[in-house]
């Protein structure tokens, strides 16, 4: 089958023309949204109303787990630990988060180590001090009135 040269150009048209329609998933390539919380904190500070910007905050909160660091890169702290990591990006990888997950374990054995270490010297403490007061009241001489050693009819005389 011998196509003519007018019909090959207008397929060929229609063809091009069908791929380089723009589709609905690249849209985003040209659009604005924030990279990290640090620009999306700026967009939320621009809006109109005392709530919309807080609303807009928790999303960007909700959406970016780390921060920029000063120097370059990203951190994220977990309040559960008291500490900050470096991440490549604004939010961790999954190897970086299962790096956190396995500092956390670790910290969490340490704690209850560390429990359990108080514990057991608070208890030796408290020992302690019982034996230093039965030892201190055995020390002491017993308690005894002297009546005994008063003549039992110098107290008739004198009423």
């Amino acid at each position: 089958m011998i196509v003519s040269r007018p019909s090959a150009w207008l397929i060929a048209a229609i063809a091009g023309c069908v791929v380089l329609q723009p589709s609905h998933a690249q849209a985003q390539w040209w659009s604005r949204a924030p990279v990290d919380f640090e620009a999306c904190a700026d967009v939320a500070e621009k809006a109109a109303s005392k709530e919309a910007r807080k609303a807009a905050l928790t999303e960007c909160n909700a959406k970016f787990a780390g921060r920029r660091k000063p120097g370059g890169g990203y951190s994220y702290f977990d309040f559960m630990q008291n500490r900050s990591f470096d991440i490549a990006g604004p939010n961790p990888t999954p190897e970086e988060q299962k790096k956190i997950d396995e500092h956390y374990t670790d910290f969490l054995d340490r704690e209850r180590r560390n429990s359990i270490a108080a514990e057991i010297a608070a208890k030796q403490q408290q020992q302690q001090l019982q034996q230093v007061s039965l030892k201190s009241e055995s020390d002491k001489p017993p308690l005894t009135t002297n009546a005994a050693s008063c003549p039992p009819n110098s107290i008739l005389a004198t009423s």
